[in-house]
């Protein structure tokens, strides 16, 4: 996603809400609400979210946030944790944060988990939808040899993006992940790394990358952002170093039971959230949905 779409989000994701609203609205509520999926924050104490899904398909949710709660968000409501896209333990609701100043469509949670450690970098997804979840899921950090060949593959993609020699020296990131989307034994990687290229000048990027048959890895996705302040709410390009426009990693999920999980991550703006979802078609690493859940104005 171009930097300018990223931070120019009044005019963009108001639009976006609006349309999203449009396609959703129902004239008259099933009796049983669909399955929904959820991003798990705050080491395991909130919950945001991010789709319903019927038939293998993803949907934004209610714009009625009072309504949704109502559904979704009553307390001792219990979700199955998804960790490395296994069934990792439970997430439940404590209380709905809809009647709250910018809370958006989140609640307060309480996760239980012998396997995932959660945190405020690591996160995960939770989920009522019935699906069936691989027995041991694999979500790890990568090997030194494996981080050293996936870190060869970031500088010379951002050396395309015509990023500095200087500024490739020191590379960092967010988030790398080892994951394995169709349970084959061969682990996939999830990434987003950045370098400070000046002062008022950050490079981002977000990347899928996978072993290929011959040996050796390559990206099957990629995202590049070069972020300057006056792209920024807040006039101040530091905001980006907390975490601000990163895409990370929330987890992976076969939503739609057809043996690939798909890739879900959060990217945080200035006045809410935005979530996207990634899936293999033919070959081709594609992102298939994506929305966004409004806070408040910055």
């Amino acid at each position: 996603m171009p930097a300018k779409k990223l931070f120019a989000l009044a005019v963009v994701f108001a639009s976006a809400l609006a349309v999203n609203a449009q396609k959703t609205k129902r004239s008259v509520k099933p009796a049983v609400p669909p399955p929904a999926i959820f991003a798990v924050e705050s080491g395991g104490k909130s919950l945001q979210l991010i789709a319903t899904v019927e038939n293998g398909t993803l949907t934004a949710g209610d714009d009625d946030l009072k309504e949704f709660a109502n559904r979704y968000y009553k307390p001792m409501t219990s979700y199955r944790l998804i960790f490395g896209g296994a069934d990792a333990g439970t997430v439940n609701v404590s209380s709905s944060n809809h009647a709250r100043e910018c809370a958006g469509n989140s609640a307060v949670s309480i996760t239980n988990s012998k396997t995932a450690k959660l945190s405020d970098a690591v996160m995960a997804i939770a989920t009522n939808a019935p699906l069936k979840f691989v027995e041991t899921g694999v979500r790890r950090r990568p090997s030194a040899t494996e981080r050293a060949e996936l870190e060869k593959l970031v500088r010379a993609e951002l050396a395309k993006q015509k990023v500095g020699t200087a500024a490739l020296k020191v590379l960092q990131y967010q988030n790398l992940t080892a994951l394995d989307i169709n349970n084959d034994g061969t682990p996939e990687f999830v990434g987003s790394y950045w370098v400070s290229a000046s002062e008022n000048e950050r490079d981002l990027l977000y990347f899928i990358a996978q072993k290929q048959s011959t040996g050796g890895y390559k990206f099957g996705y990629s995202d590049f952002s070069k972020v300057t302040p006056d792209e920024t709410m807040s006039g101040d390009i530091t905001d980006l170093d907390k975490g601000i426009g990163h895409e990370l990693l929330l987890d992976v999920l076969d939503y739609d039971g057809d043996g690939n999980a798909e890739i879900f991550t959060i990217q945080r703006a200035y006045e809410g959230d935005n979530f996207h979802v990634y899936k293999v078609e033919n070959g081709v690493w594609k992102r298939v949905f994506e929305t966004y859940n409004y806070r408040c104005a910055y």
